[in-house]
């Protein structure tokens, strides 16, 4: 499974070009040095396997080689990050 970066975006497409999952990340507008997971998308066929948590673990290597921090508001990203602290706090913008 290769993820790609298109932009603001992690993005995992088929060899037609669909969209089967996608992790988002625009900027912040108050902090250069953090972007907001502000939504995560998996194609109903393909959830249960564990690709929301490999986009958002590309999204946290990404950004940890950027040297910046991650704000969660998707729901997705927000229940990771409370649940696995120990992983992602160092990262996580509101820590």
């Amino acid at each position: 499974m290769e993820f790609k970066r298109e932009g603001n975006a992690i993005v995992y497409r088929d060899e037609a070009d669909k969209l089967l999952a996608e992790i988002t990340f625009p900027p912040s507008s108050s902090n250069d040095k953090v972007v907001v997971a502000d939504h995560t998308f998996t194609e109903p066929s393909l959830r249960g396997q564990g690709i929301a948590g490999k986009l958002l673990d590309e999204l946290v290597s990404e950004m940890g080689k950027e040297g910046k921090k991650i704000k969660a508001t998707c729901p997705y990203v927000v229940r990771k990050f409370k649940e696995e602290p120990e992983k992602y706090d160092y990262i996580n913008a509101d820590k």
